[in-house]
């Protein structure tokens, strides 16, 4: 009987511990699992990191795990929500006797026998486990990366956006630096503009795009396959997977076709609703090389009216309004409210507090350089610059066995102990390709998604590989390249990556990126007809025609790769007839069926018919 280790309580560690418990099941394997948290309580990053009005910027449908539902409630969770969802995850599965609370991981190395030591103190006392496997579930939100910026000791007050957690802390604060252009940022900035302060510098490196939540929604609403007036769907689940993830073409899976489609689709969606294709109400800022900002909209109406525009654009936004209803609309806050100031990246503080920003060549620049309201001296700078993918604990003699890099050096030249985690050196992202004893589970990332459904397959995958190697297909290094980021200037809406045999989401320089069809294809999971499930009692209740069209038009729902396989559930295919068929139905016509799925299908269906065809003709397949 193996024993594993499980490092992290997040949902990447919850997850990867109910796998290892169910795969007495599924896998005919008994494990004995022990997950280490260093805090009191469940949640990792989504309790340390929550602030006032947290809210997840990826629908429930995708986030929540795949046999584990949140039936009910707005589309988009509050943190508080989904730590009880989390919790309620653990009491269903009966997680709780295999966590051990309050103990901090302080190395794991191999012996000489080849199992793991995990060292770690409870109670101020120092201890050992000796397993035969690790899973390193910490994630991507524990050590905040601070960017030097030099003279920032001359602004009153500086946080890491990880210290941040009300507007109360804004204080007396008229002047707030925001340095990033995330989700983070964008909630803070929106927090700051709200209280007191009167004037916020929402800072950038290369440019942010200002995502919507959802697809535009006009006043006029038409559904096809469903009466039921209803908001439009999350963005993040708006998209069919036939033909864009599933039955694609190996040579159309790696050219720029399908990415073409969707740009033009983004700008001209961006277009309609807005006037602009830089983003929501946005007309500022350029193109992101990575990552879709879908908190913007908080922030859209208090960025300098200045780069609003006037004249013709001005009655198209009159006529656009009169068009989509109001909840798509960025409302203009009253004249007393605060304002956004979009600004370069700083280049440094003078002795006197003045922000002094960057030349990017770009119109905010010499906006800022000329600004009416006079230079910036702050009075607080958060810095909204996220994570370092920093793993202390691991011992240095393993961090080399599969990584190239040399170890951490801080900012101010001292050496850091510890490794930062690095895809490339793994396989698919997450083990070693000599020692599938290790794995890194829950630090992909994409640009459209959730991380939780992505640790659920990476979990399945792995546990499938320790324990029943030979239920797996073939992984061949070559595909390795398909599951990295591949960004190219002429389409900065569409991020391009593949992965096997289909493309996935963006991935960040520090973990590779996917949806869960690309991990369910290596699983030897990906679903074929015959596991449908149309039998005589799926026709009588009125089913059999919802699972085809939910697995076609449907987005890349975890629970659509547990209708067969060694990780099957009963449940998957109550849960694709009822919840998941209904993010197909509540799609409006021509904001969703049309333009997301009728066109699409009618261009690639054909083209990927064509290729196969050629591929079967040509001599050594084409």
């Amino acid at each position: 009987m193996l024993s594993v280790a499980v490092i992290g309580g997040g949902p990447a560690g919850l997850v990867t511990l109910k796998h290892l418990l169910a795969a007495k099941d599924a896998l005919r394997s008994t494990v004995t699992p022990r997950l280490f948290e260093a805090d009191e309580a469940i949640g990792g990053a989504f309790r340390s990191r929550n602030y006032e009005d947290g809210e997840l910027v990826s629908s429930r449908q995708l986030t929540t795990f795949s046999d584990f539902r949140w039936k009910s409630g707005p589309d988009f969770m509050i943190v508080e929500q989904y730590l009880d969802y989390l919790g309620a995850y653990c009491e269903a599965f009966r997680l709780g006797p295999y966590i051990d609370f309050c103990c901090r991981v302080t190395n794991v190395r191999q012996n000489d026998s080849g199992r793991h030591v995990v060292s770690y103190t409870k109670n101020g006392e120092a201890r050992e486990w000796i397993c035969d496997a690790v899973a390193i579930c910490t994630g991507l939100h524990v050590h905040p990366s601070l960017v030097p910026l030099d003279g920032v000791g001359n602004i009153p007050k500086s946080i890491h956006s990880a210290d941040f957690k009300s507007s109360a802390q804004f204080e007396d604060a008229k002047t707030v630096l925001i340095l990033g252009s995330g989700e983070t940022a964008a909630d803070v900035a929106h927090l700051a503009v709200t209280s007191r302060s009167r004037r916020v510098v929402f800072c950038h490196r290369d440019g942010f795009h200002l995502a919507p939540k959802r697809n535009p929604k006009p006043r006029c609403t038409l559904r096809l396959l469903s009466s039921t007036a209803s908001d439009q769907v999350p963005i993040d689940i708006s998209r069919p997977s036939i033909f864009d993830t599933i039955y694609v073409h190996p040579r159309l899976r790696s050219s720029n076709i399908l990415w073409t489609y969707h740009d033009c689709y983004l700008r001209t969606i961006l277009w309609l609703s807005w006037g602009t294709t830089h983003g929501i109400d946005q007309w500022i800022g350029g193109k992101p090389k990575v990552f879709f900002n879908k908190a913007g909209h908080k922030i859209a109406p208090y960025i300098d009216d200045y780069w609003r525009p006037y004249s013709i654009r001005r009655v198209l936004q009159y006529v656009l309004k009169l068009v989509f209803s109001s909840e798509h609309r960025s409302e203009r806050p009253s004249p007393s409210a605060g304002q956004i100031d979009v600004a370069p990246w700083p280049s440094h503080v003078d002795k006197d507090g003045r922000v002094h920003f960057q030349d990017n060549h770009m119109p905010e620049y010499r906006r800022m350089k000329n600004h009416p309201r006079g230079p910036v001296y702050a009075d607080m700078v958060v810095f909204c610059t996220g994570y370092k993918p920093l793993i202390p604990f691991l011992d240095c003699n393993a961090g080399r066995r599969f990584s190239e890099q040399a170890p951490i050096v801080e900012s101010d030249g001292e050496h850091s102990e510890g490794w930062n985690y690095n895809p490339r050196g793994l396989v698919r992202g997450i083990w070693p390709r000599d020692d599938p004893s290790l794995a890194f589970v829950g630090f992909a990332r994409p640009n459209l998604g959730a991380i939780p459904p992505l640790a659920e397959m990476q979990a399945q995958l792995w546990i499938t590989k320790l324990l029943a190697p030979s239920r797996l297909s073939s992984m061949r290094t070559d595909d390795e390249s398909h599951y990295q980021l591949h960004c190219t200037q002429k389409f900065p809406h569409a991020l391009r990556c593949r992965s096997r045999e289909l493309r996935v989401s963006a991935c960040t320089g520090y973990g590779n990126g996917g949806n869960p069809m690309a991990y369910a294809g290596d699983a030897g999971r990906a679903v074929e007809t015959r596991c449908y499930g149309v039998s005589s009692r799926s026709v009588i209740s009125g089913v059999w025609y919802k699972l085809p069209l939910t697995w076609a038009l449907g987005a890349n729902f975890n629970t659509k790769f547990r209708l067969c396989g060694p990780w099957a559930q009963k449940e998957a295919v109550t849960v694709m007839a009822g919840e998941l068929w209904e993010t197909v139905t509540r799609r409006e016509v021509i904001f969703g069926h049309l333009t997301l799925s009728a066109i699409p299908i009618i261009i690639f269906g054909p083209l990927n018919l064509i290729l196969y065809l050629i591929t079967l003709c040509l001599p050594n397949g084409g």
